[in-house]
């Protein structure tokens, strides 16, 4: 019988006291799923059910969270989500501050905004002052340590580009920022902390499903492989 690997996105939610699963969508790639009836039909996927991207649905959980009466302060998510400009227009618009992260080739717009560079062109401009070692929170071996820098994109004093810096292998990895106030690099570090403490608690399993079936298990692993976008508490 053949077997297929369905995707969720998921949406966790992070306070002091832990990390849990708060929603989910399965996700329909385009041309394999959408646009195949009999497929629908067998895994009894409604008509109604349309093609969305990722970053849609993960934005779709957002917003029915804190229309719920769910509190935040952060978003948070890895590069499917952080180069979705439509994602991070809508999580400002709410007033929403975000940590997301974004492929090094993302271009920014430093300068206040009159110059448009690579961000990995950035990291590799930056005077060895610019770099902070501080920690993104606990692991199983103790604190993380990483360096970190950061600089003003676009207009305005709210919106960053955080770097990270792999302090033994030097590997690099970046995330827009946003805050409807001015926070310290610190905050952004713990935020991105959050991030991929979350991921790696959560971190749903793969779920198989048969030509006729959908199956999903249960308890915090659910349905699916994609990485969770994430509401830390509020500061």
């Amino acid at each position: 019988m053949a077997r297929t690997t369905q995707i969720g996105v998921f949406l966790a939610y992070a306070t002091r006291r832990g990390r849990a699963l708060i929603d989910r969508r399965l996700y329909l790639p385009e041309h394999s799923w959408c646009t195949d009836p009999e497929r629908r039909r067998a895994a009894g996927i409604p008509d109604e059910v349309a093609f969305a991207t990722k970053p849609r649905l993960a934005g779709e959980m957002i917003a029915a969270a804190l229309d719920g009466g769910i509190t935040a302060s952060w978003v948070t998510g890895d590069e499917a989500y952080g180069q979705d400009p439509q994602l991070r227009t809508a999580l400002e618009e709410r007033g929403i501050g975000y940590v997301l992260a974004v492929a090094g080739s993302i271009r920014v717009r430093i300068n206040h905004g009159r110059t448009p560079i690579r961000a990995d062109t950035v990291a590799g401009r930056l005077p060895s002052t610019a770099w902070h070692r501080q920690s993104a929170g606990n692991g199983a071996k103790g604190p993380r340590f990483y360096d970190w820098a950061w600089i003003h994109v676009g207009t305005g004093s709210h919106r960053h580009l955080v770097i990270r810096r792999n302090r033994s292998t030097g590997e690099l990895a970046f995330c827009l920022c946003w805050a409807p106030a001015k926070v310290p690099l610190s905050e952004l570090v713990r935020v991105a902390g959050v991030a991929g403490a979350s991921r790696n608690a959560s971190r749903p399993r793969r779920a198989k499903s048969d030509s006729t079936t959908t199956r999903s298990g249960t308890g915090p692993h659910g349905t699916g492989t994609s990485p969770s976008p994430c509401l830390p508490w509020p500061s």
